[in-house]
């Protein structure tokens, strides 16, 4: 295995590889399922090269994305792999409607379903996927604390959260990482969230750096989508919005040109460069890939090119459909504990 820079994500004790893999495209919203041999090949290859945090979720497939990740690791020594899940997020047809669940018997229930599709005795970092807003945060923080009691998960995470959500949960019990999406065109979570994390000793997992593989392919990203691939009804790849971001998209380019890299690694290097206690998790769907995303450790950015970077990056569009960001992080607010009476 390859020695590749780690760090410690929060405080509590977790470590992982500076650079994490998302999963999730392999299996889910980005269209068809990919070769399930290819795609436990490209694991394998992840972790050889070093990379062993290997983020997915029970809502991916659903469920057939965690079922591939336990297949991949029946090949790679466990304590080697960090493997986070996530429980609590149901999509409905084409994304649209969303069923949100932190009630306590659905945290066990869908933890242990967890455990068995990977084929794990427990799960390093457990995520609320999403917040629910018809229990208070206390509860779900409740079951998840017994869980790490119980030895079936390590540490707790919380994606998609608001500053206030994280801090009553962490009163409950530590959280050690927020997943939350930051990139180059996406950076509405330095006012708030990003602060509360660092306050509070809690790691940042910036998922979707690379835009969604915008900074990867540029406009061609919309080349010959399946009907079912998510980034259809992105509001940034649509219309206006996507003419104005082709024209940034040139100019970055240009930028990476001068560096001597690739856009997305120049996009990735950006987000690396934001601390320490920052791990993304790009996704992708090939090897080749991959090893271009490893390539952006290397690349080496002063505080003018982060400046630079940061005046061009002037993006136009929402960063998901309205009815997804209905339930994320500006709105993830939780009834008070005080008030709460369980049917």
């Amino acid at each position: 295995m390859t020695n590749l820079k780690r760090i410690k994500l929060g405080s509590q004790g977790l470590e992982v590889s500076a650079l994490g893999l998302g999963c999730m495209g392999m299996s889910y919203a980005y269209g068809p399922p990919k070769p399930e041999p290819d795609m436990i090949q490209l694991i394998h290859h992840a972790v050889n090269s070093g990379v062993t945090h290997l983020d997915t979720s029970d809502v991916y497939g659903p469920h057939t994305n965690e079922i591939l990740i336990g297949k991949a690791l029946k090949g790679v020594r466990r304590e080697k792999v960090q493997v986070a899940t996530k429980f609590g997020l149901r999509f409905g047809e084409g994304f649209g409607e969303l069923e949100i669940h932190g009630e306590p018997e659905y945290v066990r229930a869908s933890c242990e379903a967890s455990l068995e599709r990977l084929g794990v005795d427990y799960i390093d970092l457990y995520y609320a996927h999403r917040i629910d807003p018809k229990i208070p945060i206390e509860i779900t923080m409740g079951e998840l604390k017994k869980l790490v009691e119980e030895g079936k998960i390590k540490y707790i995470g919380l994606s998609e959260a608001s500053a206030a959500t994280i801090r009553r949960a962490h009163d409950v019990h530590p959280i050690t990482a927020v997943q939350l999406e930051c990139s180059l065109w996406t950076r509405d979570v330095e006012e708030d969230v990003i602060p509360t994390c660092r306050e509070l000793g809690i790691g940042i997992v910036p998922f979707a750096p690379l835009g969604s593989g915008f900074f990867a392919s540029g406009p061609k990203v919309m080349d010959n989508l399946a009907d079912d691939d998510y980034r259809k009804v992105l509001p940034r790849l649509q219309g206006e919005n996507f003419d104005h971001n082709k024209r940034i998209f040139e100019r970055v380019s240009e930028m990476a040109q001068k560096k001597g890299c690739t856009l997305a690694q120049l996009a990735l290097a950006w987000v690396l460069h934001q601390g320490d206690d920052v791990c993304p998790i790009p996704g992708t769907t090939k090897i080749n890939n991959l090893n271009q995303n490893l390539g952006a450790l290397s690349v080496k950015l002063t505080d003018h090119d982060m400046a630079e970077l940061e005046s061009m990056a002037s993006f136009k569009g929402a960063r998901m459909p309205e009815q997804i960001l209905a339930h994320c992080y500006k709105n993830a607010d939780t009834p008070p504990l005080s008030s709460w009476k369980p049917e």
